[in-house]
């Protein structure tokens, strides 16, 4: 919940300032990179283009990594990392645009890794020297804000804690505040602990300028209370509930109809994000339903010839909202093969897979119909991975939070997958990383994981 409050501020200054550094650099690093290559000294038009292009993609694909919203939240190691992969998938983007319009014979291939490389480490350090500058003023007090956390004492300990271990967060606590009835906390090295009567007081003494109530939900009548001391007081008031033992899910507080509405567990997949999914997935299916046809029509002879029966194997699995849909994969074991045994989980050693059937397994090949699957609209490239109506029946009473994975599509690979969580591994775990995912869903965080998949993804030790 903490993080939600933070994220619904005003665009700071170093967030703006960011935007700002990043497209100076890549715009310095391209032209650096351009003469220093000893490319004509005027730059014909495909090389203007393209450095637009970057530029373009550098604020959009950036934005949605989060590089100008918590970019300050995060650990620099974090930062480091989201630039990176953000920067790398911009490149990605320009590389298939040249190959598409058939313009590499009029760009330096030379110039593009020298601008790729040099903006990589110029953003990077970009990014270092911004998190130190406002580190630097947070330090000497200029920027900083003082702050009041006042509510039962270990939920207000608690979130005094955390605020004032993230000094990248500009807040300095200088008080703690309990009910009148419940002075448990009387001593302090940097803050100073009281009750609620002594709330003016101290906002009067210590230039407060925003008050953090942190009461569960069940304390209406102190909440009214402490909203009624401060509502004669020009002064921020936030509220941070106690959540903390509840399973919530892209959390977050909107307003509907004009009503304050706390969202718990809801789907990132709304609105713009929603078209913004739907185009990467219609986009990059087509682009590799393309690249690889030749290569599925040589499998569905090897699959007609290893065995009688189809081609493809359709099965019923649950996807987005809980609604069932049918699943393409390349046939990898004899027809009715599970006549006898009904559905089981594949398990190591077992032996029911065609000798053609083994090695798609192995090597992933057998989900490629599921990119038609995407072309439809019943699946994503990324996603948690469908499962059978039995199993699944089975599991959202075993496992924690696991009917969650379905608030997005399904997906061909996702933070599990490239995580080596396939097959017979630890179904708990997965769901684990398949509820990250879902909490973290951004296109860059789609492009990471394709990226990983493409390197790690398609052989696994645990696929049967």
């Amino acid at each position: 919940m903490h993080r939600t409050l933070v994220d619904s501020e005003s665009i700071r200054v170093t967030n703006v300032v960011a935007r700002y550094t990043d497209v100076l650099i890549v715009l310095f690093t391209a032209l650096i990179s351009y003469h220093s290559y000893e490319l004509p000294p005027l730059i014909s038009t495909n090389y203007i283009v393209s450095i637009a292009f970057v530029i373009l993609l550098t604020l959009l694909i950036f934005s949605s990594a989060s590089l100008y919203k918590d970019w300050v939240r995060a650990s620099l190691q974090e930062e480091i990392k989201r630039v990176s992969f953000a920067w790398t998938a911009a490149f990605f983007i320009l590389v298939l645009a040249i190959f598409l319009t058939k313009s590499s014979e009029e760009i330096s291939r030379g110039w593009m890794l020298i601008w790729f490389l040099s903006g990589l480490i110029w953003l990077t350090l970009g990014r270092v020297f911004l998190r130190r500058a406002e580190l630097w003023f947070y330090k000497r007090g200029m920027g900083k804000k003082n702050v009041v956390v006042a509510g039962l004492p270990d939920l207000a300990e608690m979130v005094k804690d955390r605020l004032t271990l993230r000094e990248f967060l500009g807040i300095n606590v200088t008080a703690v505040l309990v009910p009148d009835d419940n002075p448990e906390l009387t001593s302090g090295e940097h803050v100073k602990y009281a009750t609620f009567s002594d709330m003016e007081r101290l906002i009067s003494e210590d230039d407060v300028t925003e008050v953090w109530i942190t009461l569960p939900l069940n304390q209406e009548a102190l909440l009214q209370d402490l909203t009624k001391r401060l509502q004669t007081l020009a002064i921020s008031i936030r509220y941070v509930p106690d959540l903390f033992g509840m399973s919530l899910l892209n959390h977050s507080v909107t307003e509907v109809a004009g009503l304050p509405v706390l969202n718990l567990s809801v789907s990132p997949m709304s609105g713009f994000n929603r078209i913004l999914k739907a185009v990467e997935d219609y986009i990059l299916s087509s682009l590799i339903l393309l690249a690889a046809g030749p290569l599925m029509l040589a499998i569905s002879i090897l699959v007609k010839l290893s065995s009688k029966g189809p081609v493809l194997f359709r099965q019923v699995r649950v996807g987005w909202n809980g609604q069932n849909f049918t699943m393409y994969k390349f046939r990898s074991m004899p027809v009715d093969v599970e006549n006898e045994t009904g559905p089981v989980w594949a398990k190591k050693g077992e032996e029911r897979a065609t000798w053609i059937g083994g090695i798609l397994r192995k090597t992933s090949l057998d989900e490629l119909p599921q990119f038609i699957n995407v072309l439809k609209g019943e699946m994503s490239i990324v996603g948690p991975r469908p499962e059978r109506p039995k199993f699944v029946e089975r599991f959202k009473n075993e496992i924690p939070g696991y009917m969650k994975k379905h608030l997005v599509k399904a997906g061909i690979t996702g933070w599990a997958q490239v995580n080596g969580l396939r097959g017979d591994t630890d179904l708990e775990k997965r769901i684990e990383y398949d509820l990250y995912y879902i909490e973290n869903w951004s296109v860059w965080f789609d492009l990471k994981i394709i990226l990983l998949t493409l390197f790690k993804g398609f052989l696994n030790k645990h696929a049967y």
